[in-house]
């Protein structure tokens, strides 16, 4: 079956959060009209999101993460092995994310953005300067496994 997605339509329908934090909840997230699951693709979804604040980390150890900003501006923060990277992205750009790779946005001033997500999401609901220095056992109490 063909799915076709009206984004202009899809966005339209959002509510900007503003002043995202990464403590705030799915629920919170999802109560805030902010976050919209489009469709399910492949082993996960297409989502859309109007948000600006922090983000918090997450990662995706399935498979690699496609992120499409559609309006505004954000900087995506990311762990490598290496440490840490940021990139200045905005409208037209298009991320991949690698499989297992901790990141975050930061938007100020707001961004809408639409991703293809892998299934699950590991995603922190405490802010930290780097999510790989939390324990196994620290871990497993602030992540958020998310299936939707």
């Amino acid at each position: 079956m063909i799915t076709i997605l009206d984004l202009k339509a899809e966005f339209d329908k959002l509510t900007l959060l503003h002043g995202r934090t990464p403590q705030m909840t799915e629920v919170e997230r999802k109560g805030s009209g902010a976050f919209a699951t489009l469709a399910p693709f492949r082993d996960g979804n297409i989502f859309s999101a109007k948000f600006a604040g922090d983000g918090a980390w997450e990662r995706h150890p399935n498979g690699d993460e496609l992120v499409q900003i559609v309006d505004g501006s954000a900087t995506l923060h990311t762990m490598t092995e290496g440490g840490p990277k940021s990139y200045a992205v905005s409208a037209g750009m298009i991320v991949i994310v690698p499989q297992g790779t901790w990141h975050r946005f930061h938007s100020p001033g707001g961004v809408s953005l639409m991703t293809a997500t892998p299934k699950p999401t590991e995603h922190l609901t405490v802010d930290v300067e780097d999510p790989r220095t939390l324990t196994a056992a620290q871990r497993s109490n602030t992540i958020e496994e998310k299936w939707r």
